[in-house]
């Protein structure tokens, strides 16, 4: 099977970006009779190993504007053309011949729900994506998890027949270093200091446990324009993967409050290294790691501030939870979602001819 994929997705350290990469290495590996085509826009497009690169002269933001304005350059095109299918792993301003069958990932509905957390240039980029019409024209979508495909059918109920859940694997960032990684107990953050992930909750929360008697500092990995600060706070930005894993091994828990999340990555990396998490009370959260966490009420920093000094407290708590969370963990592999995938490819593919 000859399949197209956006590489712009491919890019970036956040989660749209190893969702991408991994899941694209799990296909070349439990497919290696299919063929991965990727447009590279000069030297900064990242061209995987393993993927067909077509390169191209012009700009990657200028191919995107044109697209969404134009209806083209089309990426099939770009890609030689005769391919089966077209994948794209997260929404992006792309245009696509009809006829070409295109896969879609839908991660979450935070451009829809929640379009004041986005910045006007990150707005004005969903306004070329046009997501509404991108799911109109996906032949077959892909939520990562029940929660996100439950969404999507309360917005758009005559989708049932197209989407298909296929949550992504897990696995640990890297090898953690020998030694600890901290002098002192720590809990932690993990993820883009933005909006919808409530920092200025978690914010809240940690001055009501700090002044509760909570004992520990709050490491802080990520950037963003909603920086959490006060005493006790040290914040590392982002971190290479060796470090992650260590800081994963090494923390109380985990802590993720966020308002919206589409699948959530580091509670499920961090359970793999042996840590529990304090999450928000979402759908998702109860779908991935339904008894192995501590849940409190999104955006109420008095209960998150109480589950942070209890979690910090017991460590009989801390060891049951993270057992069940390694359990669950455990079962989401990257080549359980790949075969998955390329069903949903397939299926489009053949649903075309």
């Amino acid at each position: 099977m000859r399949v197209g994929v956006d590489a712009r997705a491919l890019a970036g350290h956040r989660g749209v970006g190893r969702y991408a990469r991994a899941l694209l290495d799990a296909m070349a590996t439990a497919f290696p009779q299919d063929e991965h085509h990727v447009v590279a826009h000069g030297a900064g497009t990242p061209s995987p190993g393993r993927t067909i690169v077509h390169r191209t002269r012009l700009p990657r933001r200028a191919a995107y504007a044109t697209a969404a304005l134009t209806g083209r350059p089309r990426l099939d095109r770009l890609l030689g053309g005769n391919l089966d299918v077209v994948w794209l792993p997260a929404p992006a301003p792309v245009a696509v011949t009809a006829g070409v069958p295109v896969v879609l990932t839908v991660h979450d509905l935070s451009f829809w729900e929640r379009p004041g957390d986005f910045t006007r240039y990150e707005r004005a980029w969903h306004v070329l994506a046009r997501p509404d019409r991108l799911v109109a024209r996906a032949d077959r979508l892909l939520a990562d998890s029940a929660a996100t495909r439950d969404a999507l059918l309360a917005r758009r109920p005559g989708l049932a027949d197209r989407v298909v859940v296929v949550q992504p694997g897990v696995a640990a960032p890297a090898a953690p270093p020998p030694g600890p990684v901290r002098d002192r107990p720590f809990l932690l953050w993990v993820g883009a200091l933005e909006p919808r992930k409530a920092p200025d909750v978690l914010a809240q929360a940690w001055a009501l446990a700090r002044a509760g008697g909570l004992d520990a500092e709050l490491v802080v990995v990520g950037e963003g324009r909603r920086p959490i600060r006060g005493p006790g706070v040290v914040a590392l930005g982002r971190v290479d993967d060796r470090t992650l894993a260590g800081l994963y091994r090494d923390a109380l828990a985990l802590v993720a409050p966020s308002w919206l999340e589409g699948f959530g990555f580091p509670p499920l990396e961090a359970a793999l290294l042996g840590t529990p998490s304090v999450l928000s009370d979402l759908a998702v959260h109860r779908e991935t790691l339904p008894d192995a966490a501590l849940h409190v009420a999104p955006g109420d920093p008095r209960a998150l501030a109480d589950a942070l000094v209890r979690i910090a407290a017991d460590a009989a708590l801390r060891e049951d939870l993270a057992v069940r969370a390694r359990a669950a963990a455990d079962r989401l592999t990257w080549e359980a979602a790949a075969r998955a995938t390329r069903a949903a490819l397939a299926d489009a593919a053949g649903a075309s001819r």
